[in-house]
């Protein structure tokens, strides 16, 4: 490893044994960094230095700022940090807020400081704040003045929390009132392009989070892999979306993307389906990330807008149903680019894009990763059978002083949980979370395939579905039916429901129990959270 500029060198010490870590693939030109660089700099800085100065660089609702005001409002901050709040490089910096500019310059201020950047999600609780702070060992926080109770509760078991700093607010001790105080000039920390500039935990889809750190060319390898394979953006690009910034999915699509290609961003404080919808319109957006949920609910009041700007879709965070995708062309005419990322690899490693998308198949590697099916002895499945994916690149999984390290990596491959299925054209489907097959009366059978017939019924607007013990069959298939409005839920429902998926799958994979909700259990950035739903069905609290 390069010498590195981090003078608190926490983050370092408590990395994974380098034998433990994943193989890194930099086979490609692009990815042939400087061994020190600072990737706030290569991406805000740069884009100055290039002439985009004046070029949108980002878009509110009340605000629009250029390139340079963003590079200005992000050096008072980084200012802050150093002259203000005393910060070392390598001290861990937890954002707190919103997607708006303040919380993007935030981001940019906190890594051109050289400090590492502990991003977290509006939605966030007091109980897995402190999670957060204690496992990164938290020093300071900037945090949106209207997100600041669960903090400030959080903040009362963290020692190590020793400064928060208020932002959106005009108290005599808040952001802006320090940012007035210097001029927005500022030298950039020369950080090593393997210096930790991120801990991204994971969303909670199985429970505790995972703490992954990730390095300042990691930033830059997800713009210069996927972001460039798949979007394509130019200057003359205005990307929005759904998720926060605080996930590292909306982190690359709504900040990093756009400022490798010196592109504009949107970006909205509640991006619910309507006002996202009038926000493309208004502005003229051009490129979307979203997650599938949100495209299914974007679908029956898309055609209500003028989407005539939207040049491309990109969905990830979780499987993109058939008739997800089928109903969001029919009401745009666009055809969603489909991924799988994750919080361990930054950022999406296979998708299709264009006229390579395979409705039903996720699509191949990304260029610069290569991936694999693996059996549970660690053999190289070929095509035609269902077994582990497995991926390497330019990115992978650091977790942050977790013993789950030997888990998500094994002989240098990351392997994702996820249960794949390998065609004879080299394109990937997906199964299951492995962890999600359901074994039932010797049959397995895939979740997400019994979601996706459910999901073809009519009365159905949401459902999910889980293995429940079964003293005869092991366990058999339930779901959980989110039903349309209006729509009794009864046995004739649950009848229905059963026949409908009977005929339109093999008849032994339908679900043997039906449990009408109300909703259902999500992330904050979408995910469907299985493992409450196995709770619920097993009677635990």
């Amino acid at each position: 490893m390069e010498r590195s500029a981090h003078v608190d060198s926490f983050v370092r010490d408590r990395l994974p044994p380098r034998e433990h870590w994943p193989e890194f693939l930099f086979y490609l030109p692009e990815l042939h960094y400087r061994t020190r660089l600072n990737c706030a700099a290569e991406l805000l800085d740069a884009a100055v230095a290039a002439g985009h100065g004046e070029r949108v660089a980002i878009v509110t609702p009340s605000r629009r700022l250029t390139y340079r005001e963003l590079l200005t409002e992000a050096n008072r901050i980084a200012t802050v940090l150093r002259d203000e709040l005393h910060l070392v490089p390598g001290r861990r910096v937890l954002l707190r807020g919103y997607n708006d500019a303040l919380t993007a310059a935030c981001w940019y201020a906190i890594v051109k400081a050289g400090c590492v950047a502990v991003t977290t999600m509006p939605l966030l609780r007091a109980i897995e704040l402190a999670e957060v702070i204690e496992k990164a060992r938290v020093a300071a926080a900037l945090c949106d003045a209207r997100l600041a109770g669960e903090l400030a509760a959080a903040a009362a078991s963290c020692p190590s929390l020793e400064t928060t700093v208020l932002f959106n607010d005009d108290a005599p001790d808040a952001l802006e009132t320090r940012m007035r105080r210097h001029d927005g000039s500022f030298g950039n920390v020369d950080t090593a392009a393997d210096d930790a500039c991120l801990i991204a935990f994971t969303s909670g889809t199985t429970g505790k989070p995972k703490g992954t750190v990730h390095f300042h060319r990691d930033v830059l390898a997800i713009c210069d892999t996927f972001a460039r394979e798949h979007v394509g953006a130019t200057a003359d690009d205005l990307f929005c979306g759904t998720p926060p910034l605080g996930f590292t999915f909306g982190l690359g699509g709504l900040l990093l993307f756009p400022a490798r290609s010196a592109a504009a961003t949107l970006l909205l404080e509640n991006a619910a389906p309507e006002t996202l919808l009038a926000a493309i319109e208004e502005h003229r957006a051009t490129i979307c990330f979203a997650a599938p949920t949100a495209y299914r609910a974007m679908t029956p009041i898309a055609p209500a807008h003028d989407l005539q700007s939207l040049r491309a879709c990109i969905s990830a965070g979780e499987m993109l149903p058939p008739v997800t995708r089928a109903g969001w062309k029919a009401a745009t005419g666009i055809e969603i680019v489909e991924g799988i990322g994750a919080t361990e690899m930054l950022h999406i490693f296979i998708a299709a894009s264009g006229e390579a998308i395979r409705p039903g198949a996720t699509g191949r590697p990304v260029r610069g990763y290569v991936a694999a099916i693996l059996d549970d002895d660690g053999n190289v499945l070929g095509p035609g059978r269902i077994g582990r994916l497995a991926v390497k690149g330019p990115t992978g999984c650091r977790y942050l002083a977790d013993d789950r390290q030997t888990q998500y990596v094994q002989d240098g491959w990351n392997v994702t949980g996820d249960a794949y299925l390998l065609d004879d054209e080299g394109y990937y489907h997906y199964q299951a979370r492995t962890d999600d097959m359901i074994v039932s009366a010797g049959y397995n059978i895939a979740g997400p395939e019994v979601e996706a017939a459910l999901l073809l019924h009519g009365d159905v607007r949401e459902c999910a579905v889980v293995g429940v013990p079964d003293a005869d069959r092991g366990e058999i298939v339930k779901a959980f039916v989110v039903l349309r409005e209006g729509v009794a839920r009864d046995d004739a429902a649950t009848a229905e429901l059963q026949r409908f998926v009977k005929a339109t799958i093999a008849p032994y994979k339908y679900p043997r129990a039906i449990a009408f909700v109300d909703e259902l259990p999500r992330t904050e950035t979408g995910k469907l959270q299985r493992f409450r739903l196995r709770d619920a069905a097993a009677g635990v609290r």
